[in-house]
């Protein structure tokens, strides 16, 4: 029997951005954790503490405790790739396998992190509106130019993104450490299936940072999803739902 398959989800979203795979996947059992403040743990859950992916982490570990998942194939989109690679950090034991999609292992620049704390105070004043500059780096260029229709879907949910959530999250990623020593660790366990997947139209992550990914899991798979963006499972469902069938569909219990 396969084993659980666990995506988590990108920012500023939800779920909802698998909505695409649920039906393709036949016969997996896909949990979709919430992120805190993204539909999950109240931010006030956390304690005070500093905004953290390690919390995140914590949250989606507590998730599997509680539907009693002992072990599990966990991807992410983004954000929720970032937060996977601090779940091999903070409970690796939990993790048969990971799948990073359009997401990259090395910390922010100075440049970038100073953005991130800039987006924060701003979606702060002034609600998820100041997200709007953001879609024409999610969605690809095919998708922007052919899917009026899901253009106008993320363009909603952009602007009804939950500012606590949103500068919440930007704080804990400006603040992430880089990754790339947790998945050589990851691949000396023996950890598998791995499998990498960057849209072919993503510019902000390229194939060089998902070839680095890779090359550090021990050389696994680098899946190019073309016509897509950074948002490929939302832009290409059918894709990348057969990429992770193959991921989980030898994992057995």
């Amino acid at each position: 029997m396969s084993l659980p398959l666990v995506l988590i989800h990108a920012f500023p979203f939800t779920p909802a951005v698998y909505d695409g795979l649920a039906d393709r996947l036949p016969g997996t059992t896909l949990i979709r954790p919430a992120l805190r403040g993204f539909g999950g743990p109240g931010l006030d859950d956390s304690g005070g503490g500093e905004p953290s992916l390690d919390t995140y982490a914590d949250d989606v570990a507590a998730e599997l405790a509680a539907r009693g998942v002992e072990r599990a194939v966990v991807g992410g989109l983004s954000l929720g790739g970032y937060v996977t690679m601090a779940l091999l950090r903070q409970h690796p034991e939990l993790v048969a396998g990971v799948v990073l999609i359009d997401t990259k292992a090395s910390e922010d620049t100075d440049e970038a992190r100073a953005n991130r704390l800039r987006v924060a105070d701003a979606v702060e004043r002034h609600g998820g509106r100041a997200l709007r500059p953001m879609l024409d780096t999610l969605l690809g260029e095919t998708t922007r130019r052919d899917r009026p229709d899901l253009v106008a879907r993320v363009t909603d949910w952009l602007d009804g993104a939950p500012p606590d959530g949103v500068a919440w999250a930007q704080r804990a990623m400006a603040a992430r450490p880089p990754s790339f020593g947790t998945l050589r660790d990851a691949a000396a366990r023996g950890l598998t299936p791995s499998t990498v997947i960057v849209g072919a139209e993503d510019t902000l992550i390229g194939r060089d940072e998902a070839a680095a990914m890779a090359a550090a899991l021990g050389g696994v798979p680098v899946h190019v999803v073309d016509d897509a963006g950074h948002l490929s499972p939302l832009e290409r469902p059918d894709v990348v739902a057969e990429i992770l069938r193959a991921a989980v569909d030898d994992h057995v219990k």
